[in-house]
């Protein structure tokens, strides 16, 4: 590292206001940001953010998210890699166009009354409202991502390789147009993916139905959803249950109706379910579905898209009523017809509507698919040759376990905002697609089909299948030479939550295969979610969400990225304690108050530059903190290699808190204000490497302490390459390649020479010293003694005393008298104690405190007597307690357990002080 002949610090306001400093530099990172450069011969890193909507706001789960991004990205970025946060949002299909069409209902319109095309026209300039809001909450956060590279799902570049997915896709089978059971939303009108569909269970019957049987006799069916039976095409048993062997291959009359249906066999039924026989509605059950395709069965459907039910088969006097009004009145004609056997109280699993809450519908419709059962083979081998490696590492087993168990995935939905299909049809209902050799080609356009009329589907894609590509669309895919796709792809970590590990991840991994045969990230770090206070999943509806913008304009962003990287551990749900926030702002203002006080003592005369080492004239505490750092250095970085955050906010936390400010500051007054040029340096070294421990977590407090420091890195000698050129004036911009699929060209520069752009510190093991480690714990050791001998003593903290120190370490002691001094206002005296003592034995050491002159020994005495007695007493009244059956069997265990550690508490104070007295040469009885 190259650093300045001098450092010229500034002063520091005396209270630190994180808001000015973490505005001033979230605004320096949104103007320069850190971009990256694919020239560079740098490796790369690249992580993409998991696009949050384009229309929605930051909240826990984002601040989550991004803060564990953010630390990998500045870590990298610092460890020498071209490192490339990849921004971007998603354009959130249902969501956004509910958000409009609401607005759209107070005008007193619909989007039919628009029209698609001025409808989408207000779909945009929506987006270019409130699109950007979110992308400037992360910046309030400290994101480093380079924003010049900001991606949309539906902008040019990624728009065009959505549909080079959709038609290579189709032409190579893997996607088709068919029917198949989907989630229905009649609200918002439009088909859901399961990841926008809650899962909620609520009170609800279970009805059994009688079936009468061909030839006497009825089968008893259970279903939660008698208004369906007017789709019944089957009765269903297992094969190998004995109790319905005789039933095989007969009929059973649907109730209410003349039809007839077959008793078939099937493995899916679930014997111990209801009684264990089942009706067999192919339109209206995802399970029933599959059977009536293994048996050829007829899928006739009796609820519409306005979820009422309708058609021939439902008798006129339930035609047109809302499924939920239609089974009250089917359940009270079952029961007039005595078709009812009973009804009882059961738990129903529902699935309601992300977006509407509306209960979700399960219909037969004619859909677009993707095939993704003929590409899991693929990520499966992958998984299994460790080309994708999950942490934690049980997520492997559950990727695998999905991907084993794939269903076809519907594709399309029935909405005007996202990417129209590009496919057409005649009149005749032929699908026309455009040609893999020229996929921007619509059909037609093409002379082939010149004669034709064609129209295009109406359908848009799901969200989800445009952000399966987010890791190689948002580097230039389908261009393959565009540079970032170069460097960059595959990209090296994708960090999101375990909770859309099916719905999105896996996504990715099967776009990938299918379309580029490689894997699109290393490493898969999945977190668990931010729950309240409570254990809830936070949602505005519960009224339990925790805006972290109010936490940042309460504690700032550091604070908040603390809490969140501190409470990560692994996978596992996070309860919100804001405890943890108030921990990274005390511990922020712990920072900022050593950094300041090292000040006082940094500026003046000029120090050489940082060289490696420690000075041979380095006392203890400069042999030691030099030594704790080296181990420091090492544990945080193995943490952060290892995507363990929380194991590295806690060693960092650790180190700077207990080992730094609170021992060796302390343990360097007397060298620093004697002006000891080693202490300095070693103080201005050690200083310097906690902020750039510290940086990838705390930003923010880094950054300005870095800068009041004085430091200035040169431009060739920071942690990354930033694409800018040095000139006589410094730094400036110039442009470089073209840029990706958007159009943009060139990549900006940054500026800044600052801490996020400097080298990270690397261990040195030649200066671990074990002596030195031992020699100052005996040093801690010894001063923590003679505090709780001043504590026992009553001795006021400002008042100075003497201590005799016998024992193998006493040498230690006199070699760093001064230290042990400033640390303890204690002399050390030359020969042993007479008289009234008190002392207190540690490894190595006794040190013993003389009592006379020092306080009124009888008094003190008289004192700790009584004490003794009362503790004496209060031991008494708990082993009674404990003594007696009756309360250690009957009293709640909480009480009993609080009980015997106050026991335990008393014993523990009479021992220390029956030897206290002990020591004046009389004990009480």
């Amino acid at each position: 590292m190259t650093q300045s002949e001098s450092t010229q610090t500034r002063e520091l306001p005396k209270q630190y206001d994180p808001h000015s400093v973490e505005e001033k530099w979230a605004r320096r990172w949104a103007e320069r940001p850190f971009t990256a450069d694919p020239t560079s011969d740098k490796p790369g890193f690249c992580i993409v953010i998991p696009p949050p909507n384009v229309t929605g706001s930051l909240h826990l789960g984002h601040a989550f998210d991004n803060t564990l991004i953010d630390t990998l990205i500045r870590f990298k970025r610092m460890r020498g890699f071209e490192a490339l946060f990849q921004p971007g949002t998603d354009h959130a299909g249902i969501s956004t166009q509910v958000q409009v069409e609401r607005a759209l209902q107070s005008e007193g319109l619909t989007k039919h009354d628009l029209g698609r095309e001025a409808f989408l026209a207000r779909m945009w300039a929506w987006k270019e409202r409130y699109g950007g809001i979110i992308l400037g909450q992360l910046q309030r956060l400290g994101i480093s991502a380079d924003w010049t590279r900001t991606r949309f799902t539906m902008d040019e570049g990624l728009s065009r390789a959505v549909r080079k997915q959709f038609v290579e896709l189709y032409h190579r089978g893997l996607i088709y147009r068919g029917e198949r059971i989907v989630n229905w939303d009649p609200v918002s009108q439009t088909t859901l993916s399961d990841l926008e569909v809650d899962r909620e269970e609520r009170p609800g019957k279970l009805y059994t139905l009688r079936y009468a049987l061909e030839g006497g006799g009825a089968l008893e069916i259970a279903t939660v959803r008698p208004e369906t039976i007017f789709a019944d095409v089957a009765l269903a048993v297992h094969p190998e249950d004995e109790r319905f062997t005789h039933l095989h291959g007969k009929r059973a009359r649907i109730p209410l109706t003349d039809r007839w249906v077959p008793i078939i066999t099937d493995e899916a039924v679930e014997r111990d379910f209801g009684t264990g026989a089942l009706k067999i509605t192919p339109a209206h059950d995802p399970t029933d579905f599959e059977i009536g395709l293994r048996h050829g069965l007829p899928r006739p459907s009796v609820i519409d898209l306005e979820a009422r039910l309708t058609g021939e088969l439902v008798p006129e006097a339930f035609r047109g009523l809302d499924r939920f009004e239609a089974r009250a009145r089917v359940v009270a004609a079952l029961e007039a017809a005595g078709a009812l056997a009973h009804a009882r109280d059961y738990t129903v699993p529902i699935g309601l509507s992300e977006r509407t809450k509306a209960p979700v519908e399960p219909i037969l419709s004619t859909q677009w698919f993707f095939k993704m059962s003929e590409v899991a083979p693929k990520v499966l081998a992958a998984l299994d040759a460790g080309e994708m490696r999950l942490t934690p590492e049980r997520y492997t087993k559950v990727n695998r376990d999905w991907l084993l168990s794939l269903r076809d995935w519907n594709i399309s939905r029935q909405l005007w905002w996202g990417h129209q299909i590009p496919a057409w049809y005649d009149p005749e209902g032929n699908i026309y697609v455009p040609d893999p050799q020229n996929p921007d080609l619509d059909p037609p356009d093409d002379p082939r089909y010149a004669h034709l009329t064609l129209t295009q589907d109406p359908d848009v894609f799901d969200t989800w299948f445009s952000s399966n590509l987010w890791p190689f669309s948002t580097l230039g895919w389908p261009d393959t030479e565009d540079p970032f796709f170069k460097k960059f792809f595959p990209t090296s970590v994708l960090v999101t939550g375990y909770d859309i590990l099916f719905f999105w991840v896996t996504k990715m991994q099967l776009a990938s295969y299918a379309l580029l045969d490689q894997k699109p990230f290393s490493d898969i770090v999945l977190h668990g979610l931010v729950l309240d206070e409570h254990g809830q999943k936070q949602s505005k509806s519960k009224g339990n969400g925790i805006d972290p913008l109010d936490v940042i304009a309460e504690a700032g962003a550091d604070a908040l990225r603390f809490a969140m990287a501190y409470a990560s551990t692994g996978a596992q749900d996070i309860r919100w304690d804001p405890r943890r926030v108030e921990m990274g702002r005390n511990f922020g203002n712990k920072l900022w108050n050593a950094v300041r006080f090292a000040m006082m003592h940094l500026g003046d005369p000029p120090l050489p530059p940082l060289q490696g080492g420690v000075p041979e004239a380095g006392g203890l505490t400069s042999r030691w903190i030099t030594s704790r750092l080296q181990r420091a250095i090492q544990e945080v970085t193995r943490h952060l290699e290892a995507f363990d955050l929380g194991g590295a906010s806690r060693a960092a936390y650790d180190f700077v808190w207990s080992e730094f400010c609170d021992w060796y500051l302390e343990a360097a007054k007397p060298e620093l204000r004697a002006g000891n040029q080693e202490t300095r340096v070693v103080l201005r070294r050690t200083l310097t490497d906690i902020l750039k421990l510290l940086h990838p977590l705390m930003p923010f407090i880094t950054s300005e302490l870095y800068e009041a420091l004085g430091h200035e890195v040169s431009a060739t000698s920071t942690g990354t390459s930033t694409g800018t050129r040095r000139g006589p004036s410094g730094p400036r911009l110039e442009p470089g390649p073209s840029g990706p699929s958007t159009g943009r060209t060139g990549w900006a520069g940054n500026l800044e020479t600052q801490l996020g752009l400097s080298a990270w510190p690397e261990a040195d093991e030649s200066l671990l010293d074990e002596a030195a480690e031992r020699d100052f714990r005996r040093l801690q050791d010894a001063v923590t003694a003679v505090r709780n001998l001043r504590a026992e003593a009553n001795v006021p903290p400002s008042q100075e005393v003497a201590v005799y120190a016998s024992g193998a370490g006493a040498g230690t002691l006199l070699e760093n008298e001064a230290v042990f001094k400033a640390l303890t206002r204690a002399a050390l005296l030359d020969k042993p104690v007479s008289g009234a003592a008190l002392s207190q034995v540690v490894p190595e050491l006794e040190l013993t405190l003389p009592l006379e002159g020092l306080v009124d020994v009888a008094e003190w005495r008289a004192r700790q007597e009584k004490r003794l007695a009362e503790l004496r007493a209060n031991r008494a009244k708990s082993e009674k307690k404990l003594a007696n059956p009756k309360f250690v069997q009957n009293a709640p265990e909480a009480v009993v357990a609080e009980e015997r550690r106050r026991l335990e508490e008393a014993e523990a104070l009479i021992r220390g002080l029956e030897a206290s007295l002990a020591t004046l040469g009389r004990l009480p009885a």
